[in-house]
């Protein structure tokens, strides 16, 4: 398989690897045999909770930054735009790494996530999110301050950095004697699920990829099946604050249409029962959007019979009062 024609390639990854040695986790691939087997499949959970700042996210983040520094020693400043993840991740490596960062977050971010920003440093502007266009403001700070923009997923330095998770899948399973037949990533832009597929694809060429994002937010899902990036409807509410993109990323989409199987689309309710899930049989907190892939699974247990399930949890900074909405339901496997 030729990913020389994509944005990232398996090469890059393992750069990224090696710039975020000593800075990122490397995550446990956590197995649940008794969980497994009232299943009915083999559950690998990949445990991104358990990153610095509580997501993914900083493995993209700490790359681009490490990578602008390399190339730039002069560079002083950087600009971000996020719901909260990403935020939190470039605040954190920006404060490793010494630099002044300013964070471009919508006015109904969860309120942990705004406070964690501001714990790594970080200066947060808020904006209204379906009036003012974050990336405008973003480009605004950055003349100002002369600083860098880091992209929430459009960037190969950031799908590569992502993709670092899937790497550490593909090692992990190896080293469980394992192949997993099946992968699942929550997807916004797609940065994380388009490195995963490329690491683990590389690694196992027949596991199936999947991407799993909510409704309303089904962009990459509708974009496969036209052939073309769609963009999601205005408006539309969702508790997976994380996976809120417009449309698939112009760098992330011809990964998905190359490598992935396709897309699991997952409601609020079951998102909900996910997270329950996690709490009582896997001892994690997962956010709403990291849940995703999680809720996804839990729909597709006919199918996924007698196979091996690798799941990335993507992240777990949800607030308390989700956290309780989540525990107050009863057992999935009831």
């Amino acid at each position: 398989m030729s990913d020389l024609e994509l944005a990232a390639s398996v090469a890059d990854i393992r750069a990224a690897a090696e710039r975020l040695r000593g800075r990122a986790v490397i995550t446990p691939l956590l197995d649940y045999p008794l969980v497994s087997e009232r299943l009915g499949f083999r559950l690998l959970i990949k445990a991104e909770t358990l990153q610095l700042t509580g997501s993914f996210k900083f493995r993209g983040a700490c790359n681009r930054l490490t990578a602008g520094v390399a190339a730039d020693p002069n560079l002083r400043a950087v600009v971000a735009f996020s719901s909260g993840n990403h935020a939190q991740g470039v605040a954190a490596a920006a404060k490793l790494l010494g630099l002044k960062a300013t964070i471009v977050m919508p006015s109904d971010a969860p309120a942990i996530k705004v406070a964690n920003t501001k714990g790594y440093g970080a200066e947060v502007v808020l904006y209204q999110r379906h009036k003012e266009d974050r990336e405008a403001i973003a480009r605004e700070i950055a003349a100002r301050d002369g600083g860098l923009i880091v992209p929430p997923y459009d960037d190969p330095f950031i799908i590569a950095g992502q993709g670092t998770a899937g790497l550490e899948i593909a090692t992990q399973s190896k080293a469980l004697g394992l192949a997993p037949d099946v992968v699942i990533a929550p997807c916004s832009g797609g940065g994380l699920v388009g490195g995963v597929a490329l690491a683990v694809k590389s690694a196992f060429p027949a596991a199936a990829v999947y991407a799993a994002e909510p409704e309303g937010f089904d962009d990459l899902n509708r974009s496969l099946a036209a052939g073309e990036r769609l963009a999601n409807k205005p408006g539309t509410p969702s508790i997976c604050d994380a996976l809120m993109a417009e449309k698939p990323g112009t760098l992330t989409f011809p990964i998905h249409r190359k490598l992935l199987a396709g897309s699991r689309v997952v409601s609020d309710e079951a998102v909900l029962d996910a997270m329950s899930f996690a709490q009582r049989h896997l001892k994690l907190v997962v956010e709403p959007g990291g849940a995703a892939g999680l809720a996804a699974i839990l729909a597709m247990r006919d199918e996924l019979a007698g196979k091996t399930v690798a799941i990335v949890c993507s992240g777990g900074n949800a607030d308390p009062e989700m956290i309780k909405r989540a525990a107050d339901r009863g057992d999935p496997l009831a």
